[in-house]
This record gives structure tokens, C-alpha cells and sequence, in this order.
């Protein structure tokens, strides 16, 4: 049976590959199903409404099987431009939000620095 994670990223171009390749590479998955937005940490952290955000991540986990989550901000983001560490607060506050609403899967929140490596900031 194919394995699979969702990933909300951000829509930035650079961050897709670097981001993918990761998460297959160290949670041995199959298919990654992305969901993006301008700057997804900072929705995810602020934006009271994140409806359509929650229905795409409902069709990855009830039809398409997705295990786990992933919540990504990155260096440079055009989308939400803060400093890195207001970026790793709001990955670390959209991760717990994610928790409260999908209990029984993990939720990793992931930074791309500006080498456009992957570094993990928070697990749930």
C-alpha cells in the first residue's frame, strides 16, 4: 500500500523540491500531497478562517491516506516577510493549532534556511 504526508507549504517555487525531497527521504513516503498559500506559516498562525486550508488537508487524510503533516516556512518568503525568528513562532503556534484539529497524526513544522536546506523547528 503507497504511503503518504501532507505538506502546507508555501507557494514560492524555491521551497517545493528542497521540501519534498526531504520529507521523502527521511519519513520514507511514497507521495507527498502539497497544499500551498502566500506565506503558509503565517496563515496557518494568524488567519482566524482557514477553511479551505482544512478541506484540502481533509481530502489528503480521509481519501488520500496521509499520515502526517508538515507545516513549512522559509528564508526569504515574499508571502510573509518577518524575521526568522517570528517565522519559527508561527510555524511552532500552526503546528499546535494543526494538533488540536488532526490529534492522531504527527505534525512536524520545517524551516528552510537560506542555503535552502531543510531543518526541522517543532514536532507534535
Amino acid at each position: 500500500m503507497e504511503t503518504r504526508a501532507t505538506c502546507l507549504n508555501c507557494m514560492d517555487g524555491r521551497v517545493q523540491l528542497p521540501v519534498l525531497n526531504w520529507i521523502k527521504e527521511n519519513y520514507s513516503v511514497d507521495f507527498v500531497d502539497v497544499i500551498t498559500e502566500a506565506g503558509m506559516d503565517g496563515v496557518l498562525s494568524k488567519q482566524k478562517d482557514i477553511s479551505e486550508i482544512q478541506r484540502s488537508i481533509n481530502v489528503s487524510i480521509n481519501v488520500n491516506h496521509s499520515t502526517r503533516l508538515f507545516v513549512i516556512g522559509h528564508y526569504d518568503c515574499r508571502g510573509n516577510p518577518v524575521k526568522k525568528n517570528i517565522h519559527h513562532q508561527q510555524i511552532r503556534i500552526a503546528v499546535k493549532r494543526l494538533k488540536r484539529l488532526w490529534s492522531g497524526h504527527e505534525i512536524v513544522g520545517l524551516w528552510v534556511n537560506k542555503t535552502w536546506k531543510v531543518e526541522v523547528v517543532s514536532k507534535a
